[in-house]
């Protein structure tokens, strides 16, 4: 079997809709708890997939978590050598930050179902498996700027650089296409102190829009993953 690695920064922000779509593309899942377990580690730069996912520290907070120097050296390393790596909101951060682009505070929480708008480039990317209008879950404080070299490939009204690709083996996305509607009730409780920080965010309203729109989306979403992996064949 191939081999996935998924680096987890807490443990409810996990593979979720995701695992059971790369167990059926053979991939053997496993995953690493960025605080605490050996990001040098050879397995993890030899993996067949890297999958960086979310959490709610910023790329720039290296001295309060001088892990995010280790995980930002593993990510550039990786993209440099042509490694597959995906990288999920933190993930899409640190993938801008490995290659040298900033990494800020927008000014404003990103919370909630929204669509995306795709460029030119992303509607020839595996991200035109998502039909037009479809919601997507969003979760962020920080944005980020497009790397040099990299391909815009969607945006919001609000956040110009959603999703980016690097080659064929890199691909950003600042919002969340794993999340089904049963694994986001963790979230609800993990993230309730910004949920209540957050005006017009609430519980309800979230579990009301991801009883609406998750589960149109967790096909569409196994579909631009599936894209994006047989597009690592080419």
């Amino acid at each position: 079997m191939s081999s996935a690695v998924a680096i987890r920064h807490v443990a409810f922000e996990d593979l979720d809709a995701f695992a059971p779509a790369l167990a059926a593309r053979g991939y053997k899942a496993s995953y690493r708890d960025a605080p605490v377990d050996d990001l040098a580690a050879a397995e993890l730069a030899d993996c067949d997939l890297l999958i960086v996912l979310g959490g709610p520290i910023g790329v720039y907070e290296e001295d309060r978590y001088p892990f995010l120097k280790s995980e930002i050296a593993l990510i550039e390393k990786r993209l440099k050598a042509g490694k597959p790596v995906l990288g999920i909101c933190l993930g899409a951060q640190l993938m801008a930050r490995a290659l040298g682009a900033k990494v800020y505070a927008a000014g404003f929480k990103e919370i909630g179902w929204a669509g995306i708008s795709l460029s030119a480039a992303g509607r020839a990317s595996p991200l035109a498996k998502l039909a037009p209008g479809t919601r997507v879950l969003h979760w962020h404080g920080d944005t980020l700027d497009l790397p040099s070299g990299a391909t815009h490939l969607a945006s919001t009204p609000r956040t110009p650089n959603q999703a980016f690709a690097v080659g064929r083996h890199g691909l950003a996305l600042q919002f969340h296409l794993e999340v089904s509607a049963s694994g986001l009730e963790r979230w609800l409780v993990g993230h309730a102190v910004e949920i209540g920080a957050t005006p017009r965010v609430t519980v309800p309203r979230l579990r009301a829009d991801a009883g609406k729109f998750a589960a149109e989306l967790v096909p569409q979403s196994r579909a631009v993953l599936d894209a994006w992996l047989d597009g690592l064949k080419g």
